[in-house]
C-alpha cells in the first residue's frame, strides 16, 4: 500500500461527495475489459458496467468513455442505458448521447502521410494483421506466438518509425500492437476539452492503462487523479496504480457511495499499489 496514493484517492472521494457534479473518465481496453484476441470478446470485467450504471443513475457524475477503437465499436460492448458520451479513435472522435457524432477533420498532408502507411504495409504483405481506422492504422499481434510477433513488430517499425519522423504522424505502440496516427488530437486533447466545458473545481479522475493513455494522464495533471489501471505496473505519469478487476470495482464502488454522499472514513480508504 501507498499511503500517498490512498490519501489522493480519499481526497478525491471527499471532493465528489461535496460536489454538485464530478467528472469520470474512462479508457476501454485494458482498464474496464481484458484484452481478447477477438475485440468483439472483450468485455468489461464482471460487476463494473452495473457499478457504473448506477454512478450515473445518480445524475452526480458525467461518465465518458475515451478510447482508440471507433466509438460506435465501443457503444454495443457497453450495454449502458442511456449510453454515455464515447470519445473514439483517440480523441478525433466524439459520439455524444443523442447519438450525434462528430469527426475531427484532418489535414491534406495527414492523409497523404496514412495513405502512404497503408502502401507500405500493404507491399509488406502485413495487411492482413492491419486494422485500418478513420485517422489511423493499427497492427495487430497479440495471440501469435511470441517470435512471430516480435518479427511483426520488427518489421512494422522499419517501415512507420522513419514515415513517422519525416510526416509528423503518432507512432503509439500498445499492448499488442503497433499503431500509426494522426497528429492532429490524442486522448490528452479529449481529457483538456472535458474538464474545460467543466466548473474549473470539478473533481475529475481518468483512468487508462496503455502508453497510449500517458497523454491523458499527462493532461488531466493536478487539477484531478490520473489512475494507471493494470495487473503490472510500468513507468507512467499515472498518480496512482489500481489492478483489476477488485481493485477497479472497490473504486467505482467508493465513487457511487461517495456520489450518494454516504462516504465514511473507512469507505474513502482503498488499498493501492505503487
Amino acid at each position: 500500500m501507498n499511503p500517498q496514493a490512498s490519501l489522493q484517492i480519499e481526497a478525491l472521494l471527499r471532493a465528489v461527495a461535496l460536489a454538485p457534479q464530478s467528472l469520470l473518465m474512462l479508457d476501454y481496453d485494458g482498464t474496464l475489459a481484458p484484452f481478447r484476441n477477438d475485440p468483439e470478446d472483450a468485455l468489461p470485467y464482471p460487476g463494473l458496467l452495473p457499478a457504473i450504471q448506477t454512478i450515473a443513475g445518480t445524475g452526480k457524475s458525467r461518465i465518458v468513455i475515451i478510447s482508440g477503437r471507433n466509438a460506435h465499436d465501443v457503444m454495443p460492448l457497453l450495454g449502458i442505458e442511456p449510453c454515455p458520451e464515447i470519445w473514439g479513435l483517440h480523441g478525433l472522435q466524439r459520439l455524444l448521447p443523442d447519438g450525434s457524432c462528430h469527426l475531427l477533420p484532418l489535414e491534406r498532408h495527414t492523409l497523404e502521410a496514412l495513405a502512404w502507411a497503408e502502401r507500405e504495409l500493404r507491399q509488406a504483405g502485413l495487411q492482413d494483421s492491419a486494422e485500418f481506422k478513420p485517422g489511423s492504422i493499427a497492427v495487430h499481434w497479440r495471440g501469435i506466438g511470441r517470435t512471430q510477433a516480435q518479427g511483426v513488430r520488427t518489421r512494422v517499425l522499419a517501415l512507420w518509425k522513419p514515415l513517422a519522423r519525416t510526416t509528423g504522424l503518432h507512432l503509439l505502440e500498445f499492448d499488442g500492437g503497433l499503431e500509426i496516427c494522426a497528429p492532429e488530437a490524442d486522448k490528452g486533447d479529449a481529457v483538456l476539452t472535458l474538464m474545460n466545458e467543466m466548473n474549473p473545481h470539478t473533481p475529475a479522475a481518468y483512468l487508462g492503462d496503455d502508453t497510449t493513455d500517458e497523454p491523458a494522464f499527462e493532461a488531466i495533471g493536478c487539477r484531478g487523479l490520473s489512475v494507471l489501471v493494470r495487473l503490472q505496473w510500468r513507468p507512467t505519469a499515472a498518480r496512482v496504480w489500481l489492478k483489476p478487476p477488485d481493485e477497479l470495482l472497490e473504486f467505482l464502488s467508493c465513487w457511487l457511495e461517495a456520489s450518494r454522499n454516504r462516504i465514511t472514513d473507512n469507505e474513502s480508504t482503498i488499498a493501492v499499489n505503487q
